[in-house]
């Protein structure tokens, strides 16, 4: 066996590259795909101690398995790198350019918005062929229909079809990465295999959230089927290598091999969403310890990202999750951003990002304390809207002028103290996540709730 030159810490994430058999009763079986966590480092390099996900405990071989890295913020990954957006008919010929039987790439249609061009480099010359939708298809010959681009792909590559040739070889857009290869690179890639989609538990962003099984274990799976969204998939999944907290849900893996379907696949939360589960519940099931608690979870999570320097974007009582245990974890982390890269200009949820933020895409940790202030409100008044009784387009002119909301009724004082603290109008003078941890707990240590 090779020596490991770098040891891991205990903690760290590997996933097995090969089945593992044991040989001896001190041993711990694996098959391959199986996430492990390292509980110690051994005096021989060539073997961990670690333990899988039902808790046992055993000695692995160090070359069986594969750290799990987050990939690299930065990293420009595309599921589709073939694709090369707004270009005309003469840059793709130049991108296409010493002719070479099978090389390819594929545009926005300039002539027909909205539709595709498939171009493909064959014996000497490129030829262009339109891609149209046809309910909600797409086709070329109007005789095999997908649903998206990256099935039209791999169909062609696969088989002429009709066309000049085969796609042999994709003319990678500069400075993009294939997403399906940095997953498998970085130890995030599940296989399809493994996993059994059971019944739908909702609909996030992106398409469908399933209830799913993996490996015995009970999933939550991100389901997106075209291409609108699949870019923004990718952003999220690549945010959600690099974060490890217990209140920030977990991300377990990225299915990116089939073709029709793409998935995020994440711990399971059996309890749903925050503000479900507030308004579900209220406030004759749950006591201000339980409100304190869940108020405490999510400033923890917050204060993870704040130290490691992103920004949600996004955070409302919605995207928070309650495990089986109660435990509430920060979700949806399909805006979050690294702080240095911001900028934005997606639809934002107006009764909870702050006003710098809404004003002139001004994002930073202090907006999203702002808004954790109106979690907070959230919470404490059992789920309810935010600003109730006053019209969309009147909050911003009057929260721009000082308003704030009342205190939620039978909100601690001192928790309201909290919440007008964040939503001050310089974001300057509201407090870090770190000082607003450190506060709740100040709380619950004085039971003051």
């Amino acid at each position: 066996m090779s020596v490991v030159q770098t040891p891991w810490q205990a903690g760290t994430e590997c996933v097995a590259n090969y089945d593992f058999q044991r040989r001896t009763e001190q041993d711990l079986a694996f098959t391959k795909g199986e996430v492990l966590t390292i509980v110690a480092v051994t005096r021989d390099p060539n073997w961990y101690k670690a333990k899988n996900k039902v808790g046992q405990v055993g000695f692995i071989p160090a070359n069986y398995v594969q750290k799990r890295q987050g990939v690299k913020a930065g990293t420009k990954l595309s599921l589709m790198p073939w694709f090369h957006g707004k270009i005309t008919r003469e840059q793709a010929e130049r991108l296409l350019y010493p002719p070479e039987t099978g090389l390819f790439l594929v545009r926005e249609s300039t002539n027909y918005p909205g539709d595709y061009t498939l171009c493909v480099s064959c014996e000497g010359k490129v030829e262009h062929y339109r891609i149209i939708y046809k309910t909600g298809k797409l086709t070329i010959d109007e005789e095999a229909y997908f649903d998206n681009l990256m099935q039209l792909v791999e169909h062609y590559t696969n088989d002429a079809d009709g066309l000049c040739t085969s796609l042999m070889k994709p003319k990678l857009m500069e400075g993009t990465v294939a997403a399906q290869d940095e997953f498998s690179r970085s130890g995030w890639a599940l296989k399809m295999k493994d996993l059994t989609l059971l019944q739908s538990i909702g609909k996030g962003e992106f398409g469908d959230v399933m209830l799913g099984d993996y490996r015995g274990s009970k999933v939550a799976v991100k389901c997106i089927k075209n291409d609108a969204t699949a870019q923004a998939f990718v952003a999220e999944a690549l945010v959600m290598t690099q974060l490890r907290h217990k209140n920030l849900v977990q991300l377990l893996g990225v299915i990116v091999e089939d073709k029709s379907s793409l998935f995020i696949v994440t711990e399971f939360m059996a309890k749903g969403s925050l503000v479900d589960y507030l308004r579900s519940r209220g406030r004759t099931v749950l006591l201000g310890e339980c409100l304190l608690k869940f108020s405490l979870d999510v400033s923890e999570g917050m204060e993870y990202l704040e130290a490691n320097n992103f920004v949600h974007r996004d955070l409302a009582a919605r995207n928070v999750l309650v495990s089986e245990d109660n435990i509430a974890k920060v979700s949806d982390f399909g805006l979050t951003k690294e702080a240095s890269a911001i900028q934005d200009t997606s639809k934002l949820p107006v009764k909870w990002t702050a006003p710098e933020a809404l004003r002139e895409k001004l994002f930073s940790t202090k907006s999203d304390v702002w808004s954790f202030g109106i979690l907070l409100w959230e919470i404490y008044s059992f789920g309810r809207v935010p600003y109730p009784r006053i019209a969309l387009k009147d909050v911003v002119p009057r929260v721009e002028r000082g308003y704030k909301m009342d205190a939620p009724d039978g909100c601690p004082a001192v928790v309201y103290e909290l919440m007008k603290q964040c939503w001050h109008l310089d974001p300057n003078q509201r407090p870090s996540f770190r000082n607003l941890r450190e506060q709740l707990e100040h709380i619950k240590a004085k039971e003051l709730y």
